[in-house]
């Protein structure tokens, strides 16, 4: 039977995997019970990166508690729960050293759960082994830049990356149909549809402007949409990107988009979703109150129907 892969990565200030299991997990039975097509088999792989940067984060957050001006100063949950946790975790990852480790527990956590070996993923899409399976992306925050990076970002291609990362990379990449290395572009599992919840990605196309190269996600991004879109039929690749209108982090897509992909937007149909928030905040859309309560709204997306439901239909759809 085809196995649809929906593979979840969660964000920032996530540092417990059975916290994340549980969100991701309620998440996916909801999907699951919205899929009404009893011929494929709906699987899901918990990418978990958290606990990798827990510990530098809890240190600094020690030395700033420790200043005797601490209690001065003013918003502090959210700067401890919201601002630090989000650039703590964006300033670890840029690190070379930290972005390793989570490559390397992510790759292995994708390989155990999958249920393949290496060989087996690195198979033409029509083998007997992966005939018909699929695989949606679900990533959360900054979970979707540090999917991105992995997947589309030059900067793995450095000579300075140690051996070890850069066969983790090399390996990740192969899995998905369209993104290997020339030799094998054409094997593994393609990609049915990407699913970005409070994300910003969007702010990536701020790197193409200013000319960057490390991580810029354009060229790569381009090929893997282009080789999907032949693979599909000439039918663009569905891109469903969630957002919280109180969710600080989140930012629109569809009119950035083009910005990132530079002429092959055709290749993908991307809709930003608004996820329903308290009515009564509406009241307050323009002052400090959403932004102060906006934790809560960035965590918001793992248990909405809404998005459950859009998810489930876009599996659905061949």
């Amino acid at each position: 039977m085809p196995t649809d892969y929906v593979l979840f990565i969660h964000g920032v200030n996530t540092h417990s995997e059975p916290g994340f299991r549980r969100d991701a997990q309620y998440l996916f039975d909801r999907i699951q019970a919205s899929v009404k097509n009893p011929s494929r088999n709906l699987k899901p792989i918990y990418l978990f990166w958290g606990n990798v940067s827990e510990e530098a984060t809890k240190l600094l957050l020690e030395g700033l508690k420790a200043s005797p001006k601490w209690s001065d100063f003013w918003f502090q949950k959210l700067r401890t729960q919201q601002i630090l946790p989000f650039v703590g975790d964006a300033a670890l990852y840029l690190s070379r050293h930290v972005s390793a480790k989570v490559v390397r527990q992510i790759s292995t956590q994708a390989l155990q759960q999958m249920g393949l070996t290496l060989g087996e993923l690195q198979s033409p899409p029509d083998s007997s082994k992966l005939r018909g399976d699929r695989l949606h992306l679900v990533t959360h925050s900054w979970g979707t830049v540090i999917l991105f990076d992995i997947l589309f970002a030059p900067r793995w291609d450095a000579a300075e990356v140690d051996l070890e990362t850069r066969q983790n990379i090399d390996n990740i990449r192969a899995g998905f149909f369209g993104l290997g290395s020339q030799e094998n572009e054409e094997f593994g599992i393609p990609v049915a549809s990407i699913h970005t919840m409070g994300s910003p990605i969007s702010l990536f196309s701020l790197i193409n402007a200013a000319g960057g190269r490390s991580f810029n996600l354009t060229p790569k991004l381009k090929e893997l949409l282009e080789t999907l879109y032949g693979r599909r039929d000439g039918n663009p690749l569905p891109w469903r990107n969630y957002a919280h209108p109180g969710d600080p982090i989140a930012y629109p897509l569809a009119g950035v988009l083009p910005i990132l992909l530079e002429g092959a937007q055709n290749t993908v149909r991307i809709e930003d979703i608004v996820v329903p928030g308290n009515s009564l905040m509406k009241l307050f859309s323009q002052t400090m109150l959403p932004l102060i309560n906006g934790g809560d709204a960035h965590g918001s997306y793992w248990k909405s129907k809404e998005v459950a439901a859009a998810i489930a239909q876009t599996i659905q759809t061949p």
